[in-house]
């Protein structure tokens, strides 16, 4: 079941438009602090799929646009054999997706801290990094959100 927490107001939900832009910042920052950890060459699909989450946030992409830069993503994640790629190229998936349901930011979160799990790098320098870079206005939301998720994935 969804957080109802993340649900936009354009939805009947208490999620602002800029929170909604703040956990999009978030998510992509999360995913592009590790794709410096997927394999040997980068996908052009997982840039891509970065570059259309930022031009959402500036409303110069739709989420159509998001939803199938998305799906490229989860594509490359597929095709992928190595634990920790797929977890980059998932955190950037939900990246992205977080222009269709905001909670998608906290996929993004969870899949970096996977992917630095999977390539033996501290989990908790990677959360206190992203837990760095939130915003104010999302904090309390977020870290609450994701130590659910967290405990439930096991992380």
């Amino acid at each position: 079941m969804r957080d109802k927490r993340f649900v936009a107001e354009h939805r009947g939900g208490l999620l602002k438009k800029e929170q909604h832009r703040q956990l999009m910042q978030w998510g992509c920052d999360c995913a592009e602090n590790v794709l410096s950890l997927f394999g040997k060459e980068m996908d052009k699909r997982l840039g891509y799929a970065i570059t259309v989450a930022k031009e959402w946030i500036n409303g110069n992409a739709s989420v159509g646009n998001a939803r199938d830069a998305s799906l490229g993503a989860h594509l490359v994640a597929r095709e992928s054999t190595d634990p920790t790629s797929i977890a980059v190229a998932r955190s950037v998936g939900h990246a992205v997706a977080t222009a269709h349901m905001a909670d998608h930011s906290l996929g993004a979160a969870l899949y970096a801290l996977k992917a630095v799990k999977s390539a033996g790098k501290s989990i908790e320098v990677e959360r206190n990094w992203q837990n760095e870079k939130l915003p104010v206005e999302i904090m309390e939301l977020v870290k609450t959100a994701r130590n659910k998720k967290e405990k439930a994935l096991k992380i």
